[in-house]
């Protein structure tokens, strides 16, 4: 097992390292220590590969992941998983702003809160979040699932598209074209998957409450001109 001490080597030399793994290579799992809030650990790779992170990260940790499964023992700063296109990630703390955004496949899981515009223009990512999220969360929101086991902040999913959103407690507000809507057995179902893959046990699906557009944005309608504000 590979293991990169970050207050010794170079952080551009172990992501030239990780960008070269293929699939198929003997190096499957790598561990990364002393991060020391450095920014932009393990962007981009694309290979089966796992990666255990041994400390806080800063800026877009894990950004553009594809296949890979990160671990994070610790908290991320704003943009972890940014344009995560497959694999899993996993923050063991709190992530700061943007997690997940404009995610277009894989699974985010965020054991600890959120900041504010948790999963903003996802476009396919699935985020769990154990805790609670920030405001303007799934802004622009337009495919995917976000679930959240805590509370949601202001303005949750402002501009929704077709992303879908499950929150267990309470929403400060909705966001423009956002409407609460029915838990059908179908939902009930992505919920439980996502919350078995995120190893959450002490959470059951029927504790959620769905969110989503009432596709009144999609064109301009003089009639809902202060929504557009």
């Amino acid at each position: 097992m590979p293991t990169v001490d970050l207050s010794v080597s170079p952080l551009r030399e172990l992501n030239q390292a990780l960008h070269g793994q293929k699939a198929g290579t003997n190096d499957t799992l790598w561990e990364i220590v002393n991060p020391r809030g450095s920014h932009a650990v393990a962007v981009g790779v694309a290979a089966p590969i796992s990666i255990e992170i041994r400390g806080s990260v800063g800026y877009y940790c894990a950004g553009m992941n594809r296949e890979a499964s990160i671990t994070v023992h610790g908290s991320a700063g704003p943009g972890v998983a940014e344009n995560m296109m497959s694999g899993h990630v996993v923050v063991k703390g709190d992530a700061s702003q943007y997690a997940g955004a404009t995610g277009k496949g894989g699974l985010l899981v965020i054991e600890g809160n959120a900041s504010s515009r948790c999963g903003i223009s996802m476009k396919g990512i699935d985020i769990v979040v154990r805790g609670s999220i920030g405001h303007m969360s799934a802004f622009m929101g337009q495919a995917g699932n976000l679930i959240v086991c805590g509370d949601a902040g202001d303005a949750l999913g402002d501009s929704i598209y077709e992303a879908r959103l499950f929150v267990r407690g309470t929403v400060k507000s909705l966001g423009a074209d956002c409407i609460e809507k029915a838990m059908r057995p179908e939902h009930l179902d992505i919920v439980q998957a996502l919350l078995d893959r995120a190893g959450i046990a002490d959470v059951t699906a029927a504790e959620f409450k769905r969110y989503g557009s009432a596709r009144k944005l999609y064109n301009f309608n003089i009639d809902h001109a202060d929504a557009y504000g």
